[in-house]
């Protein structure tokens, strides 16, 4: 496998640094699994001959972006912004502007398209993402579905594969994404390099979502999260919930929906999902009485919802 590390001045240096150490660690590990195994070889893309990361890395770049097409994965990596207004303006820089050219012009039938954090949004900025399930920055979703709004946004999965196009999620899912990359060669060697690094598996984005942080996008939901964060010990009836707030069920859905890719429902359970879990690991409830802090009437109900979360994670 030949893949393509996309690199322009002010992408995050830990994002470009994982990706590089999994993948030589993969090409360098790869006789222990299966002698048989082909190189993997990993080359820098890039706008100029030379470029500086967030963490004033400074790399030669390989091949420049016209030859993006000659490699069998294409990776974009954050833009080193943690906004959405810097994340906008990034997107408007002329490196970028070569680099979302470049993504456009790639055949989707040879070249496969990889992106974490904000460069998914460089790649969603071609209109390869037009209907196609993505993640991105879970901080970052109300300003990416504003901006793409054709695109089924997953904010809770790590790494989502879709076709040709594998997206993953925050800073720190570039370990993921790469990850993800040699598992497509051989699941047996990306099983090994996690070992070899001791890298946890992380399938979910949701255990790191600070739901709050999303919440000036839209005054509805933001009313809706303290009404329900004050009663998650309550039923929950989405109707008497809307009256509540002075709004209809039909509006608190679609607002809902909007600001946080959820139903009402749903957002609740993730809440008392969030909750059950802080009170397992900082008190000594047994699950019963947890389940009933977090409006379930028996543990079991809980433990269900929990393996379904794990399981759809």
């Amino acid at each position: 496998m030949r893949i393509g590390l996309i690199a322009i001045d002010g992408c995050f240096g830990s994002a470009i640094a994982s990706i590089i150490d999994i993948v030589r660690v993969a090409d360098g590990a790869r006789g222990d699994v299966d002698p048989r195994i082909d190189p993997i070889e990993l080359a820098i893309l890039g706008p100029k001959r030379r470029v500086t990361t967030t963490a004033s890395m400074t790399l030669s770049v390989d091949h420049p972006l016209s030859e993006s097409g000659e490699f069998d994965v294409v990776v974009v990596p954050a833009l080193g912004t943690l906004t959405a207004a810097a994340t906008n303006d990034a997107l408007q820089s002329r490196d970028a502007r070569s680099v979302i050219a470049s993504l456009g012009r790639l055949d989707e039938a040879t070249t496969r398209i990889a992106a974490a954090c904000t460069g998914v949004f460089a790649v969603a900025e071609t209109g390869r993402m037009h209907h196609r399930r993505a993640t991105t920055s879970w901080f970052l979703g109300p300003e990416f579905l504003k901006r793409y709004p054709t695109v089924a946004l997953d904010l809770d999965t790590m790494v989502v594969v879709d076709g040709n196009l594998v997206t993953a999620g925050a800073a720190f899912a570039h370990i993921d994404l790469a990850l993800s990359l040699v598992r497509s060669i051989r699941p047996d060697l990306a099983q090994h390099v996690a070992k070899l690094l001791i890298i946890d598996e992380r399938p979910s984005q949701a255990a790191f979502v600070a739901y709050e942080h999303l919440r000036h996008e839209d005054p509805i939901v933001v009313e809706f999260e303290r009404f329900v964060r004050a009663r998650l010990d309550e039923p929950f009836n989405v109707a008497f919930v809307a009256q509540s707030l002075g709004t209809s069920r039909r509006t608190l859905e679609r607002r809902v929906r909007a600001a946080l890719n959820l139903t009402p429902l749903g957002f609740v359970q993730r809440l008392r999902i969030e909750r059950a879990r802080h009170l397992s690991a900082t008190t000594d409830l047994t699950s019963a009485e947890i389940a009933l802090r977090v409006g379930y009437a028996n543990a079991e109900t809980l433990r269900s919802l929990l393996r379904r979360e794990r399981r759809r994670s």
